[in-house]
């Protein structure tokens, strides 16, 4: 008998948990859409359809020494799966992306389970206005900052497109969040696509363009009551997640039998 196993062996235990909980995340979906820019109303031809997603893990697998991977992030088709309990987490604060995959329309998922449909069901529980407002508008801000360093107009094609896209998302994040702040609800399409398409040519020709409108919102948000609560309401989404682990536990048998 070896007592000690070279590294290499806990290496590829290590690939085969990972692949096999890959499959495993594939195979326990609880709720799954299209998002970005098809979901916002704003895609193009040739543009790529992004997909999210959240999974629960065998309950069995969070218990031991290599817990399995929270996230799940695919290329070609682009595809991002979160643990039931990660994305509670990201939602929790407020993240912007995990947030819409309970606000799709109802033609937008792909996956629908009934546990997916009773955490649609809580999601303003999820919600707060600080969390909120710090997160859109600290998204929008990371956007600027992008399109701000750099600096002129005279770049490739290719960077001159990121840039328009990267313009259209900071409008949707500062609307969508006040939207979010204000009312308590969330339209994923935008209302006026070619609006957002406008916006992203002039900031791609001037990124200080995009000043006014972060300020206009930044100024809203300040004036405006929120809707939100001042602290999200976990109860409900605790008592979620223990129906997921329930759900997906599988006592082990006895042994001998």
């Amino acid at each position: 008998m070896t007592l000690c196993e070279p590294p290499s062996s806990h290496k590829a235990a290590r690939r085969r948990g990972r692949g096999a909980t890959a499959v495993t995340a594939k195979n326990n979906i609880l709720l799954s859409g299209i998002v970005g820019s098809t979901a916002y109303g704003l895609a193009h031809a040739g543009s790529d359809v992004d997909r999210l997603g959240m999974f629960a893990a065998p309950t069995e697998d969070l218990h031991g020494l290599h817990p399995p991977k929270q996230s799940h992030v695919t290329t070609n088709p682009d595809s991002t799966l979160h643990e039931a309990a990660k994305w509670c987490r990201l939602a929790l604060g407020g993240n912007p992306t995990v947030t819409e995959l309970v606000w799709l329309p109802d033609e937008l998922y792909e996956v629908r389970t009934p546990l997916g449909d009773e955490l649609i069901g809580i999601r303003t529980t999820l919600l707060s206005a600080k969390r909120v407002r710090d997160a859109y508008l600290g998204y929008a801000t990371q956007q600027f900052k992008r399109l701000y360093d750099r600096g002129d107009s005279s770049f490739s094609a290719d960077t001159r497109k990121r840039t328009a896209k990267h313009a259209r998302h900071l409008r949707r994040l500062c609307h969508q969040g006040f939207e979010l702040y204000a009312t308590g609800s969330l339209s994923i399409r935008v209302e006026d696509p070619e609006e957002y398409h406008r916006f992203g040519e002039q900031v791609t020709a001037d990124a200080m363009a995009a000043l006014p409108l972060l300020k206009h919102y930044e100024t809203a948000f300040d004036e405006t009551p929120s809707a939100l609560p001042e602290q999200p309401d976990e109860a409900p989404v605790e008592a979620w997640l223990r129906r997921v682990r329930a759900h997906y536990y599988t006592p082990a048998a006895a042994p001998g039998r």
